[in-house]
């Protein structure tokens, strides 16, 4: 599902602020963390030239409004107003850029094996990273944009699971600091928001746009320290301020998109912190925004797998060792078949949510 991204005038301000204003968003990363490299969910939704190109063209044809900074084509980062809404490409190529969309289908979908039939977890309409909600009725599904959880006494080389890692259609970029907090993110302005995005009140655009921000406002469980990060310099800022910059950043990694198969825990499977984690899961907004969260009970992992057809990915697993305060409806009980309190949780993050752990 797309989203027209900005007005024209917005736009123009994208542009303008990230190219003559503030420190860019990959300066201001190596400027925090000098020693610490990205993962690839964080580099996928950046705009790599806006770091070195300087140069900004803006034109109104009739196919729309286009407006291109950087090396213009190829190359650079173009903002597209046409007749499907507004497309940000951002690459080397024709067809390498990205669009900028919301609600688009991916994440990790799942087989736990249960009868052998594939037990999928939606990512939406409520997020099951967000553990004060139930499940609704219609999260259990046959559907591609999920998320497994599993118990941590799996947690091991030779335990197989049925996976499917896709790639999320969700592309939507980050917007500079400063142009992310001059656009209204709260459920006080969302008519201001909705005319400033272009997007009819009462559409399904609308209302996923309504529930990422009340998931941004509401209280966290006991013992969460959450933050919505509008920007990646807000990322930085929150995940630094809880475990310290001397960390690490870490994301699922897949060498190749492949459908669903038996997976294999290969040796190497490794505790990546103590007991504390930022975990930083990306919403469906037009711009990218991210729901962090940190607790005293999470504890992350890398665990490596195999695929049946010799398809290697560097999985990011989080389990969370007190459920107690966990809705007890929540999707993972459910899909488990245990209570609120009882063992650790854990699940895969889809490829483009990121984990801070100290080093």
């Amino acid at each position: 599902m797309e989203y027209p991204l900005l007005s024209l005038f917005a736009l123009l301000n994208v542009v303008v602020v990230a190219t003559h204003g503030a420190l860019p968003p990959e300066l201001y990363w190596k400027s925090v963390l000098p020693t610490t490299p990205m993962p690839k969910a964080i580099t996928d939704i950046l705009h790599p030239d806006l770091v070195e190109d300087k140069s900004t063209n803006v034109g109104v044809g009739k196919g729309g409004v286009s407006v291109t900074t950087g090396k213009g084509k190829p190359g650079g980062t173009s903002v597209n107003v046409g007749k499907g809404g507004v497309n940000v490409h951002a690459g080397k190529g024709k067809g390498s850029g990205t669009n900028v969309n919301v609600g688009g289908k991916g994440g990790v979908s799942v087989s736990a094996g249960h009868k052998g039939k594939p037990v999928y977890v939606t990512v939406g309409p409520k997020s099951p990273f967000l553990y004060q909600y139930a499940a609704t009725e219609t999260q259990l599904h046959d559907d591609p944009n999920v998320a497994l959880f599993f118990l941590e006494k799996d947690l091991h080389p030779g335990t197989k699971l049925g996976l499917h890692f896709t790639k999320s259609s969700n592309a939507a970029t980050f917007l500079p600091r400063q142009v992310a907090d001059s656009i209204p993110f709260s459920s006080n302005k969302v008519e201001d928001i909705f005319t400033k995005f272009s997007v009819k009140p009462g559409s399904e655009e609308a209302q996923i746009m309504k529930n990422t921000i009340n998931e941004c406002e509401e209280a966290g469980i006991k013992g969460e320290e959450k933050y919505c990060a509008t920007s990646l310099e807000s990322m930085v800022d929150f995940s630094t301020s809880k475990i310290g910059k001397n960390v690490e950043v870490v994301s699922t990694v897949v060498d190749k998109e492949t459908g669903l198969q038996k997976y294999t825990m290969t040796p190497g499977v490794k505790k990546l912190a103590g007991d504390k984690a930022v975990v930083c899961h990306k919403q469906n907004y037009p711009y990218a925004v991210f729901y962090c969260h940190k607790t005293e009970t999470t504890i992350a992992y890398s665990v490596p797998l195999e695929g049946v057809d010799g398809i290697r990915v560097k999985a990011v697993a989080v389990c969370h060792t007190d459920t107690s305060q966990w809705n007890p409806k929540h999707l993972a009980f459910q899909v488990l078949k245990v209570k609120p309190g009882t063992v650790p949780v854990c699940h895969f993050l889809p490829e483009d949510h990121v984990v801070w752990v100290p080093k």
